[in-house]
């Protein structure tokens, strides 16, 4: 019997409000096309299992699943992955190649982040390279990527940016980092983006205002695509003689330095 041509690997982005109360109306931030499409797979490898029900149910209301979420097979990430990040071809990483099998059967299997785009400041990029090397096609859907909204929110370089992830959490080895980012982004004039978990929103804005030049930009977006998203960008001198709090300890983040 010859075997059914494969499936395809769907990058499936979800909303940014994980976590966050209240939640966005999902067809604000995802086309009904991307929500129809993750309505029709019934095979998952996710980050989370339970977060990924949720969205499922969200979906369920806009667009019905092709089975209830109940038969859906889901298959979390190994937790190595999420400790040690999978970005980096060079270190030992769990082979993901079996959570393919189903795509190698002929279904469509989505790769699931608990918010926004798989594989991009989230687990998943290993998954999307053994799809290449077993020869299945990988489709990004449509949604919304926090760290492209800040960036054009901020003002600063969008020809030329990085993103780097978190930032050290010891206080010295933090300092060092943010010197040097800014080092590079006055020099080069590449923009600099990371971002921090929320209850550490606090700490990392009192080391940037500490640490940063006062002539050197810095934009902070918390809340991105929610009702009360607030994106602003403006000189540390000024930010150190702001009055209101720079970023919410309760919502998702994203930084980013420039000049």
């Amino acid at each position: 019997m010859t075997a059914p041509p494969p499936g395809r690997l769907l990058l499936v982005p979800t909303p940014l409000d994980h976590g966050c109360t209240p939640q966005a109306p999902i067809t604000d931030v995802l086309p009904l096309g991307t929500l129809q499409a993750a309505a029709r797979i019934t095979h998952w490898i996710s980050e989370n299992a339970k977060s990924t029900r949720a969205f499922l149910k969200r979906v369920d209301a806009v667009a019905p699943l092709a089975q209830p979420v109940q038969a859906h097979t889901i298959t979390e990430l190994p937790r190595a992955v999420h400790k040690k990040g999978d970005h980096d071809p060079q270190s030992a990483h769990p082979d993901v190649r079996p959570l393919l099998a189903a795509a190698l059967k002929g279904h469509d299997v989505g790769l699931i982040s608990e918010a926004g785009m798989p594989a991009v400041a989230d687990p998943g990029s290993s998954v999307v390279r053994a799809a290449h090397g077993l020869g299945i096609a990988v489709v990004p859907l449509v949604g919304p990527v926090s760290i492209l909204l800040a960036l054009a929110a901020s003002g600063l370089n969008g020809q030329n940016f990085a993103f780097v992830g978190y930032l050290p959490q010891e206080p010295a080895a933090r300092a060092t980092r943010i010197r040097e980012l800014e080092a590079l982004a006055r020099k080069t004039g590449q923009s600099q983006l990371f971002i921090e978990t929320p209850y550490r929103n606090a700490a990392l804005v009192q080391a940037l205002l500490h640490e940063l030049q006062p002539g050197t930009r810095l934009a902070i977006c918390h809340g991105l695509t929610l009702e009360h998203a607030r994106c602003v960008s403006q000189s540390v001198t000024d930010w150190r003689s702001a009055t209101t709090a720079p970023a919410s300890a309760a919502l998702p983040a994203v930084f980013a330095i420039g000049r």
